[in-house]
Formats: C-alpha cells, sequence, structure tokens
C-alpha cells in the first residue's frame, strides 16, 4: 500500500482561515497526511489547535524550530518530509528557511516573504538545496486558467497585444480592523503585512495570473496607489499600468474597498487573432472571442481540451468545480513531485505545473516596484 506523504503545518490554528483551507486541498487527493504541527505562535494554543486535529500529543509543538529540529531526530519512515507554511507573511522566511536547511521539502502561501531580501535568499537555498518548493497562487490550478495558457502558448490568439486583469474585494471598505477581525488585522498592518496591503495579499494574485496566463513577463510599470479608509496603514486600492517583455501593454486593478464586491479576480487577454475572459467567480467557463468567427464558450472537461486542462479536471463536466478544487491541484503536483524525488525517478511533466520560488520572487518584485512607482513622480518603474 502506498504510503502517503507526511506533512507538517507552521501556522493554521484555531481560528485561522487559510490553514484549514491549505489542509482540506492537501487532504483532497489522498496523497498526504497531516503528522505534526506548530499551529500558532502561542505554544499552549498550538498544542491545543493540533488536539482539535486529533493529531497525537508529542507530534503538537509549541514552535516551528521545535516541531523542526524534532521530527529531523525521529526515523526517516516516520518524519515529516515536507513542511507546510500557512502564516502570516512575517512568518513565512524564517520557516521556510529552516525547513530547506533541514531537508524537507516546501508548500508556503504567498507572498513568498515579508521582503526582497528574504526572497531573494530562499531563491538561493532552494537553488543549493535541490528541495522543491511550491507556492500556492491557486488561482493557477483551475482547469480554464490552463486551458487559457495552452491556447496563448499554441499561438492560436496570435501575437498578445494588451492584458487587462482585476482583482477587486468590498471586505475592507470601513475599517473592519478595528473591529476584532483577525484577518483584517494582520493584513493592514506593516509589521506581519509588509509595504502593500491589497496589492501585497490580491495584486500579487493579478499579477501572477497574468503572467501565467501569457507566459509573459512585466517588465515596467506605472502605478497609482491609494488608501482610501482613515487612519488605514497600507493601500486598499491601486490601479497599475504594465508593460510586458513582447511589447503588449497592460492594465491592473487590486481593490479591497469596492464595495459590494466578493473575490472577482478576471483576466481578459487580447492578440491579434482574438481575445479571451476568465472570472473565477465563474471559473468553469472560458469565454474566446474571435476576430473573424463566432464567440466560443469553453467549459470544464467538456472537449476538446488541452491535456493539461484535462489532467487538472476532477469531475464530470456539469458538476462545478471550484476553489478548493484548484487549491487541491497545486498541493497534488507538488506531492507527485515529492514522491518521484523519494523514488529517484523524473515525475510526469504534466504534473510539475505548480507556482515556484521564482514566481515568488516575481511577486515580491511586483510589489516593491508597484509601492516604490505608487510614491514616485516620475511613475515608471523597471521590473
Amino acid at each position: 500500500m502506498k504510503q502517503k506523504i507526511r506533512m507538517g503545518m507552521v501556522g493554521g490554528g484555531i481560528g485561522a482561515f487559510i490553514g484549514g483551507v491549505h489542509r482540506m486541498a492537501a487532504a483532497l487527493d489522498g496523497e498526504i497526511e497531516l503528522v505534526c504541527g506548530a499551529f500558532s505562535s502561542d505554544p499552549e494554543r498550538s498544542r491545543a489547535s493540533g488536539a482539535q486535529l486529533s493529531l497525537p500529543p508529542d507530534r503538537c509543538y509549541g514552535t516551528f524550530e521545535e516541531m523542526i529540529r524534532r521530527e529531523k531526530r525521529l526515523r526517516p519512515d516516520k518524519r515529516m518530509q515536507v513542511v507546510s507554511i500557512v502564516t502570516p507573511n512575517h512568518v513565512h522566511f524564517a520557516p521556510a528557511k529552516m525547513a530547506l536547511e533541514n531537508g524537507f521539502h516546501v508548500i508556503c502561501d504567498k507572498p513568498l516573504s515579508f521582503n526582497m531580501k528574504e526572497a531573494l535568499a530562499l531563491e538561493k537555498l532552494v537553488a543549493k538545496s535541490g528541495l522543491i518548493f511550491a507556492l500556492t497562487h491557486n488561482y493557477t490550478g483551475y482547469p480554464m486558467v490552463k486551458q487559457a495558457r495552452q491556447m496563448i502558448r499554441h499561438g492560436e490568439l496570435g501575437p498578445i497585444r494588451k492584458v487587462v486583469v482585476e482583482y477587486p474585494q468590498g471586505w475592507l471598505s470601513t475599517k473592519a480592523e478595528d473591529t476584532g477581525s483577525k484577518q483584517a488585522a494582520w493584513r493592514t498592518d506593516p509589521s506581519r503585512s509588509g509595504i502593500a496591503g491589497a496589492m501585497g495579499d490580491i495584486g500579487t494574485h493579478a499579477e501572477n495570473l497574468a503572467e501565467y496566463i501569457t507566459g509573459l513577463h512585466i517588465t515596467e510599470l506605472c502605478a497609482d496607489i491609494s488608501t482610501f479608509v482613515e487612519g488605514r496603514l497600507l493601500d486598499d486600492d491601486g490601479n497599475v499600468l504594465l508593460h510586458f517583455n513582447n511589447g503588449a501593454k497592460g492594465i491592473l486593478h487590486a481593490s479591497q474597498i469596492s464595495a459590494g464586491e466578493e473575490n472577482n479576480l478576471n483576466i481578459r487577454v487580447y492578440g491579434e487573432k482574438g481575445g479571451l475572459e476568465w472570472r473565477q467567480m465563474e471559473p468553469n467557463t472560458l469565454i474566446v472571442k474571435w476576430l473573424d468567427k463566432q464567440t466560443q464558450i469553453y467549459r470544464t472537461g467538456v472537449g476538446p481540451l488541452y491535456p493539461e486542462s484535462l489532467a487538472h479536471t476532477r469531475i464530470p463536466a456539469g458538476h462545478p468545480e471550484g476553489y478548493l478544487e484548484a487549491f487541491a491541484n497545486i498541493y497534488r503536483n507538488f506531492a507527485f513531485c515529492v514522491r518521484a524525488r523519494i523514488e529517484g525517478r523524473e515525475p510526469d511533466p504534466m504534473y510539475t505545473d505548480f507556482p515556484s520560488v521564482q514566481d515568488g520572487v516575481r511577486g515580491m518584485q511586483f510589489i516593491e516596484k508597484v509601492i516604490a512607482s505608487g510614491k514616485s513622480k516620475s511613475k515608471w518603474v523597471g521590473m
């Protein structure tokens, strides 16, 4: 019987939102088993969280340092093999660094780190260690996102000319950080979130999606960054003009004060021959518009589709797949690659498709350049 990949978790304790999402995603395919964790910066809260998850007391640790040291001393057939990091941004770097230095593969929530210095240090450490590092830009896991990527990669739209990507939310339209909301509190706190608010939290998702689908890189940007809620310490809205490395132009807008919006991430990409449109709130549909023929509607699981799309489709057409399934595709692909490494073989290329530490570095570059441009009078800043 095939053994599951053994996972330890840093963060994601009682009351945390994203920790539960990671655990569900990791468990969905039966490839990964949570065996231990350091779930909170409060040791007692961490152990209580582990107990709620039915973990044995001796695998519920007070700190991530304790977890990594003690797990490393366990027998190879018992110790954790990968570390999942689901903490606020300022606690990404230290556990990732220590895990890599001690021989554990890492899957980390986005953004990669608190600042660019940490991101570059992790990139070097991943290269030096040869270990597998995944970043959970989960929107890249949707089958129709992969279909869009392959259509552009195969030249169906012709040379790409324009990219419009948006991520509006409305949940921070008032000062939610003063109401006891833990999620709002850390995301608007520079000591925990970093130099950016909305642009770091969701703007990086828009940046990553644009580069992933098009296969292009942003080379320059010009940003208008705002903080609309009085007394808030970080940006809550931003509008960015983009230049891409093939000459294409783009517009990116990310906002957490767009009242009434939920998670309306969407992207439109236009080439010489046609354009496509995908919306996260209707993720099973990809609309393709042509210059000289009728609009086409692609649906998840309804062929003909590219193999990369079908490989990330889980259930028959007409049964909606959403956020958790896309998130789980990242974890599944990561697990397949870790398993291949353990077994001394090359992974199936179809399943090596997940955001990497390099994507994380691109995200941190985006954050720093957006904030720099937003503060600059000259505006255009190179990536």
